[in-house]
């Protein structure tokens, strides 16, 4: 489903300030893949979601969607292939719209459609069942301004929007980072059902090493824009956050940033 080929990303080239963020890496996924991304600050893990929703141009190497190389699509074209949900809250929605406006958008994404006619008496049905899946009380306040929403409910509304048109990959930036400890666990929870539910091929980077264990089937740690260790789920179900410690341990320089999830 993703065939990322030694792709390489360096920014400020030639300059003073020149970084080498994505160095010849590679990563193959298989469709239903839920691959949860780990690595020090600076080890590239947002430049390679970046790379692969096409926000960021890669010098070299090729990228390939579901078999398509996307090397040449902007960001805006790869959108029907590429769901993502950032670690703002406030970054996948639109404040001033409501509810069942912004899922017309999103349900929209990337067909030259009017949002008139996603707003129809069978989408909104269609959008009450889904938004019922987040046990948030969603589903009854279809026209309030998505602005209205907290955080957490923004963030899974996000999350809902990113996946209910199935999309080939989903991208995870740290979506829970922001989140108080007890939304983090609901937006954790249901994310684990969208992706299972929906079979959803997926990419999540993540601080939180116990929610990268939890979480998936694989798991990758990156480090100065390669992947340098990789577990299975043979492996990963074995896995604890001391074993996680001690591998960062063997990479000199590796530090890891969240202090909260280290005992």
């Amino acid at each position: 489903m993703l065939t990322v080929n030694s792709i390489s990303k360096t920014f400020f080239p030639g300059t003073i300030n020149e970084r080498r963020a994505l160095s010849e890496l590679d990563l193959t996924m298989a469709e239903g893949d839920f691959v949860t991304v780990i690595g020090s600050n600076g080890a590239g893990k947002s430049t390679l979601l970046n790379a692969v929703s096409g926000r960021l141009p890669i010098d070299s190497g090729a990228i390939e969607i579901d078999g398509k190389n996307v090397n040449r699509l902007r960001e805006h074209r790869r959108a029907k292939y590429v769901g993502r949900v950032f670690q703002d809250p406030l970054a996948g929605t639109a404040p001033n719209l409501t509810i069942e406006e912004n899922m017309s958008l999103a349900l929209l994404r990337g067909k030259l459609r009017g949002l008139g006619q996603g707003l129809s008496s069978k989408r909104r049905a269609q959008f009450v069942e889904q938004l019922a899946m987040l046990e948030l009380g969603l589903e009854d306040r279809l026209t309030a301004k998505v602005g209205l929403l907290s955080g957490g409910q923004r963030q899974a509304l996000s999350l809902l929007m990113a996946g209910f048109t199935h999309p080939r990959i989903m991208l995870l930036d740290e979506h829970t980072a922001a989140l108080d400890p007890q939304r983090a666990e609901l937006v954790t929870t249901i994310t684990e059902r969208i992706v299972r539910e929906g079979g959803l091929t997926t990419l999540m980077v993540t601080h939180n090493m116990e929610q990268a264990i939890r979480l998936g089937n694989r798991l990758i740690m990156m480090h100065e824009g390669r992947i340098v260790y990789e577990a299975d789920a043979a492996t990963k179900s074995k896995l604890t956050v001391r074993d996680l410690l001690a591998e960062f341990a063997n990479i000199k320089g590796a530090t890891l940033s969240d202090k909260a999830f280290l005992g």
